[in-house]
């Protein structure tokens, strides 16, 4: 399995929990669905799989790392290498251009492929932005940048929290479309937080947790 989450737990400072027992895994090539109402810890339990936030118990491996095991340089190696995000609120850098932005997260990473990077530009329909800013493009064009800047580094796992949040349903169909062909395509999986049930039934299994537990 690429991502194992097992009885993991995460409470809030002053000990209420958000996370109770969540166990779940995901193997490279499957997309997940991760459904729920606002505050069951659905991006609490994203972050916590990219290595973002520390939990109170359980044990999350990724890649075969076990998260518990590494210091704060050793995470932070983890998600530049093997996992990508994608967010609701697109998080482009507005200083820089749509190709500037595309090829961000692979040179971290220090696996910049230009070849690659080019493709993805024309898969996603950038190819005449490049030398845009992300203020001068619409909602649905800057998250196809920021899925490509997520693509651009390879990632093992690709993490989503609710990518087409701030999209109409056209702009939305669009941009799930293109998420699911790239990790196909790809071999990544996908672990996408949404409160849509019609997008969570396009992905291979969903998990929908309430209260802190999956259900």
């Amino acid at each position: 399995m690429l991502l194992t989450i097992d009885r993991v737990q995460k409470a809030y400072p002053g000990g209420r929990p958000v996370l109770q027992d969540v166990s779940m895994s995901l193997d490279m090539g499957e997309t997940l669905a991760l459904t729920g109402e606002s505050g069951s810890g659905k991006s609490t339990l994203l972050n916590l799989a990219a290595a973002l936030d520390g939990f109170d118990g359980g044990e999350i491996t990724l890649d075969g790392k076990a998260l518990s095991s590494l210091n704060d340089p050793g995470r932070a190696e983890l998600r530049r290498q093997k996992v990508s995000l994608v967010f609701q609120q697109f998080n482009l850098i507005p200083s820089l251009t749509v190709d500037q932005n595309l090829s961000f997260h692979a040179r971290l990473a220090g696996n910049c492929d230009s070849e690659w990077i080019s493709h993805l530009a024309q898969r996603l329909g950038l190819g005449d932005l490049l030398e845009r800013y992300p203020e001068s493009l619409s909602g649905g064009q800057q998250q196809r940048v920021a899925i490509g800047r997520a693509m651009a580094a390879k990632p093992k796992l690709l993490l989503a929290d609710e990518p087409t949040g701030n999209l109409d349903e056209t702009a939305s169909s669009v941009v799930l479309d293109l998420m699911l062909s790239l990790v196909a395509d790809t071999g990544a999986a996908l672990l996408l937080v949404t409160h849509s049930q019609d997008i969570a039934a396009r992905l291979d299994r969903r998990a929908h947790l309430a209260n802190g537990r999956i259900t």
